[in-house]
């Protein structure tokens, strides 16, 4: 199994599109991930692996959410050993591209900065090690098997079947604060960004737009406080809204497609490459730019794009750990043929 998997992670890629779905055939990141999951189950105990290994049909494989939380599904990193520690950052490592690992593991970090920010006012544990991994299934089989990476401010859950990844939704990135504005003890530079582009290219695209695009795409003086149906495990069903990308310029739609590839970007590549290609099928055209909120920095914002196979949502309305207002960014990207591999009804 070992030996296959290493030839089958060196074999071409080929993406191909049925009935909706995405697959990736002779995929790196479906034998990467399955390698690295069978190499993290290994390290555990038989007591841990009943905590970090559950059938594929458990119901906890569609429980998920990015808010703190006093109990998860999962092995949490603060309970494993150093090498089990490297084994679980070996599977976030393999699931994301290396832009997105340093994008996760970044905002882990960000939890000590929280800590210590809150101080005497702190609600909820903040930790690094706070993050917890879940295998549903065997990833030594073919069969269907799921993975659920998870703490506060992300979300990652994935569905591979033999050589496919089926499913690589909901993804959620979240930074509190968005820009770090006040010195630390944590050794995080002020001015860091983790969701920089996330913000900065929206920003770029609202404000390009003429008066009469942004009465398409402006659908709201006022922020949405959040993003919609965050925990549920199908993404909403609304028709999409806003400025549709047949109506821009070309160079509103070059920015647009930067955006698009920024959330892309930040999983394996033949999984971003082919959420790319869908959007490319569908046509970009077909994508919808809405933005509620302000246009300018440090005061409420929201803004969704939605195609007919995605929805991605961005808010930063709340105020960062220290007080600086709409300083606090929360964003995911979903699939609207159905989350965690399972299709609409």
């Amino acid at each position: 199994m070992k030996r296959l998997r290493i030839l089958l992670l060196i074999a071409a890629v080929i993406s191909v599109t049925s009935a909706g779905w995405t697959y990736y055939r002779n995929s790196t990141a479906a034998t990467a991930l399955a390698t690295a999951a069978e190499g993290f189950l290994d390290t555990l105990s038989a007591e841990q692996r009943t905590i970090a290994q559950l059938p594929y049909e458990a119901p906890q494989r569609l429980q998920w959410h990015f808010i703190p939380l006093e109990t998860r599904k999962g092995l949490q990193l603060r309970d494993m050993t150093e090498s089990q520690q490297a084994a679980a950052h070996a599977l976030l490592r393999s699931a994301l591209s290396q832009l997105g690992y340093e994008k996760a593991t970044r905002i882990m970090s960000l939890e000590s900065l929280l800590h210590e920010l809150e101080g005497a006012n702190r609600r909820f544990a903040r930790d690094p090690l706070r993050y917890y991994f879940t295998v549903f299934g065997d990833p030594a089989s073919t069969a269907k098997w799921g993975l659920s990476i998870e703490g506060h401010h992300l979300s990652f859950n994935f569905v591979v079947e033999g050589d496919q990844v089926v499913s690589s939704t909901p993804q959620v990135f979240c930074t509190n604060p968005a820009e770090v504005k006040n010195e630390n003890q944590t050794g995080i530079p002020v001015g860091t960004r983790i969701l920089k582009d996330e913000e900065a290219l929206a920003f770029e695209l609202v404000n390009s737009l003429t008066s009469e695009q942004k009465q398409a795409a402006i659908f709201d003086a006022t922020a949405l406080k959040e993003v919609r149906e965050p925990g549920t495990p199908q993404p909403p069903q609304e028709p999409a809204i806003g400025l549709a990308a047949e109506h821009m310029t070309a160079a509103q739609q070059k920015l647009l497609r930067s955006l698009l590839e920024v959330y892309a970007g930040a999983m394996p590549a033949e999984v971003a490459d082919a959420r790319l290609a869908a959007i490319d099928s569908d046509g970009l055209g077909t994508v919808h730019f809405a933005w509620a909120g302000a246009t300018e920095p440090g005061i409420g914002h929201y803004y969704r794009l939605q195609g007919p196979s995605f929805v991605l949502e961005f808010v930063n309305t709340q105020p960062d750990a220290a007080g600086n207002k709409a300083n606090h960014i929360h964003t995911l990207w979903r699939d609207m043929h159905g989350d965690f591999g399972v299709p609409l009804q």
